[in-house]
């Protein structure tokens, strides 16, 4: 197994935008002939746009692109933004009169973090979709839908840590497979080989880690509103050929990924989600494919965690070791 590039895996283009200011920010992913695709959410507050398409009793076979944002339920009127662009471009589904582009969107929260009344809007999305074809952009840090993305929020902001947008992609023989994620989870962070505690809650003088497993074991008293600051993303990119019922295993296979890095994970105060691509026409095994899309994931996290700056008053990892 041999690491390579997120371009190498097949025709999808990916842009980011961001608005630094205000601390938020989308990753738009675009292939203009149509992919399959499929999704799985574990957490239980998902905030999404047109998702239902990829149920496997749904009609549409392919999807034009995939975007992640920040903003939470606000910022959903990106993929707005992004359909504009690839319909300008004569790029979508046939409906006679017109193409129709099938754009999916998840969103994270973090309203908090900067500016509560700015968040990805149309004009946003379409910078984005713009990038993916004419500049793509990606990068792993704090960009697109990670801009303002932090973890281990349990006792609130002032102990959360800054991370964002992180990547992997392998190939084995001809099968090629990556992810992508934003990274903005209530839970802890840990390094999926080493076991090591490598993001999460703070202690209140935020100089070291506190457990967060921990601290919440310590009441069963029913908490209403645990903060809803959370959602981790991820696209599964593969050149393997499924379609939507085999990608949909595959990514909640690829969810062994977050719960192998993030504790706790997939709470009622998450909104976790992952989207599984297939823009290819290797055969490959569907179990092999969901077992390498995991560990891909697992290892985009933890880079989203080691390529975060600093930032709103968050300290990154990097900043925490150096202390």
């Amino acid at each position: 197994m041999k690491e390579i590039s997120l371009s190498e895996i097949g025709p999808i283009r990916i842009g980011q935008v961001e608005n630094e200011e205000a601390g938020t920010g989308c990753t738009v992913f675009i292939n203009d002939r149509g992919m399959h695709a499929g999704m799985d959410v574990r957490g239980g507050g998902p905030a999404s746009r047109e998702t239902t398409l990829l149920d496997p009793m749904a009609a549409a076979q392919r999807i034009h692109g995939v975007v992640l944002a920040g903003g939470s339920a606000f910022g959903l009127s990106a993929a707005g933004g992004v359909m504009k662009y690839l319909q300008e471009r004569d790029i979508g589904f046939d409906v006679g009169v017109t193409k129709v582009p099938l754009v999916v969107q998840s969103d994270l929260f973090d309203l908090t973090v900067a500016r509560p009344d700015v968040y990805p809007d149309e004009a946003m999305g379409y910078e984005a979709a713009r990038r993916a074809f004419e500049e793509p952009n990606y990068r792993d840090g704090n960009y697109g839908a990670g801009c303002g993305a932090t973890v281990g929020k349990l006792g609130g902001m002032d102990r959360c840590m800054k991370t964002g947008m992180g990547s992997c992609a392998v190939q084995i023989g001809e099968l090629k497979i990556g992810a992508v994620v934003a990274l903005n989870a209530l839970g802890d962070i840990f390094d999926w080989k080493s076991g090591e505690r490598i993001a999460g809650m703070l202690t209140p003088d935020r100089t070291a880690f506190t457990n967060s497993p921990e601290e919440m074991r310590k009441s069963i008293e029913a908490v209403t509103n645990r903060f809803v600051e959370n959602t981790t993303l991820g696209v599964i990119m593969t050149n393997a050929r499924f379609h939507k019922g085999s990608l949909c295993k595959i990514a909640g296979l690829g969810h062994d990924g977050y719960a192998r890095s993030i504790r706790p994970v997939h709470t009622s105060y998450d909104g976790d989600t992952i989207y599984a691509l297939s823009v290819g026409d290797v055969i490959a095994d569907r179990e092999v494919v969901g077992l390498l899309a995991a560990e891909v994931i697992s290892e985009a996290i933890k880079r989203a965690v080691w390529n975060a700056e600093s930032k709103y008053g968050f300290p990154s990892a990097k900043e925490l070791r150096k202390q």
